[in-house]
């Protein structure tokens, strides 16, 4: 699951007006070139040139994220990514990002479990600016004692309104049971506890270990030629040490379904996330995963669950599944919540409609159905300049080839009924880890998750049963 630090808008008047109506633009994915561009000091970036209208966007990231937060200090890492913009260089926070608005430079930075990266949104003219600001944030951050009380006042306040927060809580203690004792289980943006725990030396440790070249990855798309852009990644990311620091980190499978956890919780809605191992991007099933995962709860309003357990019964105004891929693992995961005195009824639906998946399979008009909205959908999805950059980062993280774009529809296409059945049962063969958070968890515990012909979990409270907790604690 990936979690970022909202940070306010930089666009100011006519000028966030403009760039935000080239934002919306981009030629068609067949016009997309993919370059592979290295600059004259090493630094390499997928390079889209697009001259359609003045603008660059950048993402980039470096190998860590919170895997690199220290055991007792969750958050550092995302705390870093609130502080890297105010004040660095020569320049104290405030004027900073007055320069930022100056130029309608969008600027931010962000920690997820496996990266720590960023964004830059910039006009063409105003690209020196932008990548000198960058350079500095990641060279020389201040972290200057007001700047830090700040942020972390931040930082404390959105998770104090998550601890009562029933999806919030649902989703964290979902990573706790399911990753228990390994980083991916921790609170990635640190817990109350922690995060007053968190002082200067950690935040400037952290940017010393995780930002170096070695791990560096760069997707560019925009109005500037290749030679420009070379000389402006080795003044942005060339005077960054060689290589990281980083803690290692296992390779670790999901608990192991079927588990049921209640956390009790007096709010109006009770919240179902419900999940186990899924399927790594480097795995050769991972297309048919995919595919079948669509079909089952991640095609919106055309998914069995939504039609089963909102369209037919009403049991929920929305029911969705994904899959989750991280370096380390991977998962599917999903949400609903409902009325408390439905939680039980909701939960015996997901499963019969999982069950049903594993057994039978989709069908052939599912499968067909799903491939042509796949397929269509990859033009949606990057259909921005920024999308763009973000899907080229996400391919050069995945390790797949610069010519994933052309590659996909083929792929897609390649799934087979047979495959499709085959993903169904290794996903969903052994059950679900399901995690309830709301009232009347007694009602809502009618679990009946299990492996085929295995006997259904007892109830909590009942002889054998996963403990419930007894407090809500700090969601990530």
């Amino acid at each position: 699951m990936t979690y970022f630090l909202t940070r306010r808008s930089v666009l100011i008047g006519g000028s966030a007006l403009a760039l935000t109506t080239m934002l919306a633009s981009r030629p068609s994915q067949a016009a997309i070139k993919i370059q592979r561009l290295v600059s004259p000091g090493g630094i390499e970036a997928w390079f889209v040139q697009d001259a359609t209208v003045p603008l660059i966007a950048m993402e980039y990231a470096f190998g860590g994220g919170a895997t690199q937060d220290p055991a007792d200090k969750p958050g550092v890492g995302h705390l870093v990514a609130g502080l890297l913009d105010e004040g660095s260089g020569d320049l104290d926070s405030k004027t900073f990002h007055e320069r930022l608005d100056r130029r309608a430079i969008e600027l931010s930075f962000h920690s997820t479990r496996d990266q720590f990266g960023g964004s830059l949104r910039m006009l063409k003219d105003n690209k020196d600016d932008a990548f000198d600001l960058l350079r500095m944030a990641l060279t020389s951050p201040h972290f200057d004692g007001p700047d830090v009380e700040r942020i972390r006042a931040h930082v404390l306040s959105s998770l104090q309104r998550q601890s009562t927060d029933p999806s919030s809580l649902a989703n964290r203690k979902f990573l706790e049971v399911a990753f228990d004792g390994h980083p991916y289980g921790r609170q990635s943006h640190g817990t109350l506890d922690s995060v007053p725990k968190i002082d200067i030396a950690d935040l400037k440790d952290y940017v010393r270990r995780v930002i170096a070249k070695d791990t560096l990855k760069i997707a560019v798309v925009g109005d500037v030629d290749p030679e420009a852009l070379g000389k402006l990644l080795d003044k942005t990311f060339g005077s960054l040490p060689a290589k990281a620091e980083l803690t290692q980190v296992a390779d670790v499978v999901a608990a192991k379904p079927p588990q049921l956890v209640v956390v009790p919780l007096d709010v109006p809605q009770t919240v179902v996330t419900f999940g186990g191992p899924g399927v790594r991007r480097s795995e050769p099933d991972f297309m048919a995963a995919y595919v079948v995962n669509h079909i089952l709860g991640g095609g919106g309003l055309s998914s069995r669950l939504f039609r089963e357990v909102r369209e037919k019964r009403g049991l929920a105004y929305s029911v969705h599944e994904t899959l989750l891929w991280m370096d380390h693992s991977a998962l599917f995961v999903g949400n609903t919540a409902t009325r408390a005195d439905r939680a039980g009824e909701t939960v015996e639906e997901i499963e019969k409609q999982v069950r049903r998946m594993v057994e039978e399979g989709p069908t052939q008009q599912e499968l067909d159905d799903a491939k042509s909205y796949l397929k269509g959908s990859q033009m949606l999805a990057l259909d921005t300049s920024s999308k763009l950059a973000r899907a080229l980062l996400q391919y050069q993280l995945d390790k797949l080839p610069i010519d994933y774009i052309e590659k996909h529809s083929a792929l897609v296409d390649a799934v087979t009924l047979e495959d499709a059945k085959k993903a169904a049962q290794r996903l969903w063969g052994q059950g679900l880890l399901t995690v309830i958070v709301g009232r009347s968890p007694l009602a809502a515990a009618r679990s009946t998750t299990a492996p085929l012909g295995a006997t259904p979990p007892p109830a909590a409270g009942q002889p054998g049963a996963t403990p419930s907790a007894a407090t809500p604690a700090t969601p990530n």
